[in-house]
C-alpha cells in the first residue's frame, strides 16, 4: 500500500503519509487511490478541488457546510507550512467540541482527511503556503456555508499565532455555543 494511515484521537479525522520513491531524477508518489481510502473506510468520491494560497499568519476557518451540503476534505500542502485544525460538530459524537491540529508541510508530506460534521481551519506558519484539497459529498454553496469563531474560548484551540489576518467575515463568525447545528451529518 502507497500510505500510511494514521487515525486519530477524534474518530472522523485520518492522517496520511504517501510513500515517496526517488531517485537523482527526482521523486514519484501516489497521493490518492481511490481503493486505498475505501479500504480504510475513507470517502474518496471527489466533487471539487480547491487551492488556496496564503500569507504567513493569515489564519482561516473554521469552516463548514450544512448537510445536505457537508463536506469531507482530503487537504495537503504542497508549499510551505500550516497548523491544520479539525472540531468536531457532531451533535451525537463523544468527541463533541474537541479539536486536533497537526503541522502540515511540504516538507513533512502529511495528508490529513476530515469527515463531514468537522470544522476547518488553519493558519501559516510559514512566508507563503499553498494548500489543496479535496472535497466530497456536495460542491461549494454558498447558502449552506457557516463557521465558528477561531479563538472560541470554549474550544480552546492552541493556535500557534495570537494575532493572525483573518477576512472581515471570519472576525464575525459566532462561537460553538451560538450557533444551531443539524442533527444529522
Amino acid at each position: 500500500m502507497p500510505f500510511e494511515f494514521q487515525p486519530t484521537a477524534l474518530s472522523g479525522i485520518t492522517l496520511i503519509t504517501p510513500k515517496y520513491f526517488g531517485d537523482d531524477r527526482g521523486f514519484f508518489a501516489e497521493c490518492f487511490k481511490l481503493s486505498d481510502f475505501t479500504e480504510q473506510g475513507l470517502d474518496g468520491h471527489f466533487v471539487q478541488l480547491n487551492h488556496s494560497r496564503s500569507g504567513k499568519n493569515v489564519l482561516r476557518g473554521l469552516h463548514f457546510q450544512r448537510p445536505p451540503f457537508a463536506q469531507g476534505k482530503l487537504l495537503r500542502c504542497i508549499r510551505g507550512c500550516v497548523w491544520d485544525v479539525a472540531v468536531d460538530i457532531r451533535g451525537d459524537s463523544p468527541t463533541f467540541g474537541q479539536w486536533f491540529g497537526t503541522e502540515i508541510s511540504r516538507e513533512n508530506r502529511m495528508m490529513i482527511y476530515i469527515s463531514p460534521g468537522f470544522a476547518h481551519g488553519f493558519c501559516v506558519l510559514s512566508d507563503e503556503a499553498e494548500i489543496t484539497y479535496h472535497v466530497t459529498g456536495a460542491e461549494y454553496c454558498p447558502d449552506a456555508e457557516a463557521g465558528i469563531h477561531w479563538n472560541d474560548p470554549d474550544l480552546g484551540i492552541s493556535w500557534p499565532v495570537s494575532e493572525p489576518i483573518l477576512s472581515a467575515k471570519d472576525r464575525t463568525l459566532p462561537t460553538l455555543q451560538n450557533i444551531v447545528l443539524p442533527e444529522q451529518w
